[in-house]
Parts: structure tokens; C-alpha cells; sequence
């Protein structure tokens, strides 16, 4: 079919062994899918049938509360984050299968990352309540804690540090993104020593509201840059890895989460979509797919894009089948899974290419 997808504080603001947190790998159960659905949704050529009970697990062994991001590996596998704490990290094979699940015990694990160090996959996981971003094995071991920006003299004691997301470049360095505290990207080397954060809330180009994600963006091998999220703002906005503002995609009635690039296309979950008088709308959400020139060319459960001399009208939801679009991930064959937040511990939703 496609080709295959590309392989994907201050000094010593770490603490580093696995003693920090004890994960805890736990039995599980499956239960049987019912029969596939032909809703099919999307524009153009990246249009989908939804198969909405792809990832059902059983409730009593494996819970969710909310199904926050979900990423491939090396082995062809989902790794999703929950803010369930009996199971945080939930491991699926394509036919929607649990594989593992583990837990570091997060009640608000959040963001999830992954990185290949040297051939090997590991994880990145941020936990907005206790202000924490850790590197683990897909397993679960730990193997790096950043320390808090108040201790390694970044943040005052007024400032407030709940991450979100994080993104990995190619020489290790690491992005967080504060996207419910302080509103900066805070950016580490390999080793977790800080180098530099940036950005911070308001309205200027350079500054964000809701600074839900960042993503390394490498579709231009010449010009790699950050692709940061600013949601209540409807927008990514471009920076340099070393945190200079470029631009912004204005995304008018999107309130994108993070970026996930695939060849030269990006796409985003959107957590709400603009209805009623225009206002964030409750229990409302779609995916926003964009081209190598960043303009949208598929809404897939939202109205068709449009563009009006040179600029994109706004964009709602078309359908009710989505609440809260909080991440998605593609395979090999650009089929989507999706994650979605406050959407009735629902797991997540497969969209098969088509």
C-alpha cells in the first residue's frame, strides 16, 4: 500500500536509576469487538471508515479514564498514556489486541513520546498534577527524572509548572512543552541539564495560550524546526530548535493538540471545535489533517476546509461522532488511531484508510 513510515536543571537537574518509581505491570482481559462499521468520514484523498470499538478492552481489568496520546514503535505496537492509575501506559497490537499495561502510578498522565536512542525505544512521559517528566523503557522502567523548574532556579515560586508534552530531537535534546502551568517550552540536552526555555502566555506571536504540545518537525530535512501548540489560540506556531519565533498556522474554530508528522503531512487531534455562537463547545472535537504546505486538505468528522483568497474560513464539527480529539497516531498503512479526553472512559477509535 504506502510506504513505509519513517523510524520514527541547571547541570544536574536530573535524578536518574529506576528506585524513583516502581511500575507496576498488571494481568488483563479482552473482550470481543462487535462488527466493523461503513461510516466512513474525511475529504479528498484522506477519507476513513471509523471502527470505533477497535481498542474496547474489558472495563474491570483494564479501566481508562481518559485515553491521552498514543504512539507506534520499532515493533509495529500502540503504546497509549492513560490517567488511569492502575494503567497509565496500555501496549495494543494493530488488530486492537492488548499486548501489556503498566503503570507509574500518574493520576494525570498526560504526555507521551517516543524516541529511538541508539536502536532501542523509550518513552517520554509527562504528569501535569505532580509536575513531572520521566524517560522510561516501554516497559516500564525509569530511567530519567527532570527535576522541577522551581529547584533548578527557572520558575519562581508564583510560577506554576503542570507539563503536557514533550518532544525528542535528534541529538537527544529535550522540549517540554508547560502547557497547563507557565506556558514556556523549556528545552534540556540528553543528560537533562537545561539549556533554555522560551515563549511564556499572552497574545504576542511569540508567546502561547495553552501550550499544549510540541513536535520536531523534519519534513524539510534542510530547515528542522519546532512545531508548537497554541491552542486556545487555534494555532501552531513555528519556532527554531534553539527557540526563535518563525510563524503561525492560523486553524480558525480548532483547538489543535499536538502535531504529529507523517512524510510530509501533519496531523492534529482537535480537542474542541467551534459551534454555538462560536464558543469552545463541549463534547465536540474532529481530526485536522494539513499538506507539506501546511494548508488543511482533510477534516475528517468536521465540515470540508475552505479557503477564501488565500485564507482558511472556520472550521466546526460536521459529525458527533468524536468528543474531545486528544492525539493521533498512523501506522504503516495511514490507517489513524485515536485518543480522545473526557469521552466516557471510552478506549480509543480506529480510522482505516480508504
Amino acid at each position: 500500500m504506502n510506504p513505509n513510515r519513517r523510524t520514527f536543571i541547571k547541570k544536574t537537574g536530573i535524578v536518574l536509576g529506576s528506585t524513583l518509581v516502581t511500575p507496576t505491570i498488571h494481568s488483563f482481559g479482552i473482550i470481543n469487538k462487535p462488527s466493523l462499521s461503513e461510516t466512513i468520514i474525511g475529504h479528498g484523498d484522506f477519507r476513513y471508515r471509523v471502527h470505533k470499538a477497535w481498542g474496547n478492552l474489558d472495563p474491570n481489568t483494564t479501566p481508562v479514564n481518559n485515553c491521552h496520546e498514543i504512539v507506534l514503535d520499532s515493533k509495529g505496537h500502540l503504546i497509549m498514556s492513560t490517567d488511569e492509575p492502575k494503567n497509565n501506559i496500555i501496549v495494543y497490537d494493530q488488530s486492537g489486541k492488548l499486548l501489556n499495561s503498566w503503570t507509574l502510578n500518574f493520576n494525570s498522565a498526560h504526555g507521551l513520546s517516543i524516541f529511538d536512542e541508539g536502536g532501542t525505544d523509550v518513552l517520554f512521559i509527562t504528569d501535569p498534577n505532580s509536575g513531572s517528566v520521566v524517560k522510561t523503557t516501554t516497559d516500564g522502567k525509569l530511567l530519567m527524572k527532570l527535576q522541577h523548574p522551581k529547584d533548578i532556579g527557572i520558575y519562581s515560586e508564583k510560577d506554576r509548572f503542570s507539563p503536557t508534552e514533550t518532544a525528542i530531537a535528534d541529538n537527544g535534546d529535550i522540549y517540554v512543552a508547560d502547557g497547563y502551568g507557565s506556558q514556556y517550552i523549556i528545552q534540556y540536552n540528553a543528560k537533562g541539564e537545561y539549556i533554555r526555555h522560551f515563549g511564556g502566555p499572552g497574545d504576542k506571536d511569540d508567546q502561547f495560550s495553552t501550550a499544549h504540545g510540541v513536535t520536531i518537525d523534519k519534513r524539510d530535512p534542510d530547515n528542522i524546526t519546532l512545531m508548537c501548540t497554541s491552542r486556545a489560540h487555534n494555532s501552531f506556531k513555528r519556532f527554531t530548535l534553539d527557540g526563535k519565533y518563525l510563524n503561525t498556522i492560523f486553524l480558525p474554530g480548532a483547538y489543535v493538540c499536538r502535531a504529529v508528522m507523517d512524510d510530509d503531512m501533519m496531523y492534529s487531534g482537535v480537542c474542541w471545535s467551534r459551534l454555538r455562537y462560536l464558543n469552545q463547545t463541549p463534547d465536540s472535537g474532529f481530526i485536522t489533517i494539513l499538506n507539506k504546505d501546511n494548508k488543511v486538505i482533510s477534516n475528517p468528522g468536521g465540515m470540508a476546509p475552505v479557503y477564501e483568497n488565500g485564507k482558511l474560513k472556520l472550521m466546526v464539527q460536521e459529525s458527533t461522532l468524536f468528543n474531545h480529539c486528544h492525539d493521533v497516531c498512523l501506522d504503516n498503512d495511514k490507517n489513524l488511531y485515536v485518543c480522545q479526553w473526557n469521552a466516557h472512559k471510552t478506549y480509543p477509535i480506529k480510522l482505516e484508510r480508504v
